[in-house]
């Protein structure tokens, strides 16, 4: 192969030869021909590299690289550094992706130059009775349509499925690729693309089916447990907050419990001042949590005074408070934030 292709294929592989197969068939069976297979063996103990070279011997369009195991973020910048084509296409090795994927995706960089990462809506490939969590969230990023949506989202969790998208390769290596540490790498990626301008889109259609094998590294490794997360929102946060909110480092945190307290210690760590608490459990309003007040919401100050991050988990909750919000006049990340 010596022409340049429209779309590089990034796909990290660990132990994945038993789902290998099905993934490589959904790329063969793209509309869009104009692809090579970037697929990354981070070390396998078991026959991934015997089915990347079997496939390799008859699909020209097939890089197949072999590293001695490091993880996912080494793996993914090696293959970055291997991918020749402009737009990258990230995808896993246990995931599927549907025929019109990869045309559909490279479209939307067609009608938008100045687009750096495209997405996509995804079908949940588990059981939403076993993994009622992990539907919920895919639930949550099929929502996210628009940048906007996306960027106001993005401190709540990741807003995008890290194997959904495709990247400007140039704006990819501008950012530095994917940076390692106790974090999750997309998730990290993501935020640091948001505040250095990056624009975002999602495409309406489900391109991808995501699977939810029990060895997901979102399930199993520290990286992804819920402090990493919380500890790299709390980084780009305290930064946002820091330009955008007037009234930093005083901030209101709608969520006096005992989890939203918790989730929100890091951004207290970076200096932020809790100046009220707001519940609407009445056993809570009046009390005050290490001398703050928590108030009602009827007690909040008008908006455009000191910013507000809710930070309330149960499911629902965010809508029925970014609602009460709305209706009493906060702008939604101009004078208030979901953070959780």
């Amino acid at each position: 192969m010596t022409s340049v292709p429209l779309v590089s294929v990034l796909m990290p592989c660990f132990n994945a030869a038993d789902t290998l197969p099905a993934a490589l068939a959904s790329l063969a069976a793209q509309t869009l021909r104009d692809f090579e297979i970037v697929a990354v063996d981070d070390g396998s103990d078991d026959a991934t590299w015997d089915v990347l070279t079997a496939h390799a011997a008859r699909e020209p369009r097939l890089r197949p690289l072999r590293l001695t195991h490091a993880g996912i973020t080494p793996a993914l910048n090696a293959g970055l550094a291997a991918c020749r084509a402009e737009l990258i296409a990230r995808m896993d090795a246990d995931d599927l992706c549907l025929p019109g994927r990869l045309a559909a995706q490279a479209a939307l960089f067609d009608a938008d130059p100045g687009l750096a990462v495209a997405s996509c809506r995804v079908r949940f490939g588990g059981c939403r009775k076993a993994s009622g969590g992990y539907a919920a969230y895919i639930d949550w990023i099929n929502a996210l349509r628009t940048h906007e949506e996306m960027f106001r989202a993005r401190f709540v969790e990741a807003p995008l499925a890290h194997p959904t998208a495709m990247l400007r390769a140039d704006a990819l290596r501008a950012a530095g690729g994917w940076r390692e540490g106790r974090f999750p790498e997309d998730y990290e990626l993501w935020l640091r693309l948001f505040a250095a301008g990056a624009r975002f889109a999602k495409h309406p259609d489900e391109l991808l089916v995501w699977n939810d094998p029990p060895g997901r590294l979102s399930r199993t490794h520290e990286n992804y447990a819920p402090d990493a997360f919380d500890e790299v929102k709390a980084d780009h946060l305290a930064a946002w907050l820091k330009t955008a909110a007037p009234s930093w480092p005083d901030v209101i945190l709608w969520g006096a419990g005992k989890g939203s307290r918790r989730r929100m210690a890091p951004l207290l760590a970076r200096g932020a001042r809790i100046r009220a608490y707001v519940d609407i459990d009445p056993r809570k309003i009046g009390n005050r949590i290490a001398g703050v007040p928590v108030i009602a919401p009827a007690d909040l100050p008008p908006p455009g005074g000191v910013f507000l991050l809710t930070a309330v988990g149960s499911r629902g909750a965010r809508a029925d408070i970014g609602a009460w919000l709305a209706g009493h006049g906060w702008e939604d990340g101009r004078d208030c934030l979901h953070a959780v």
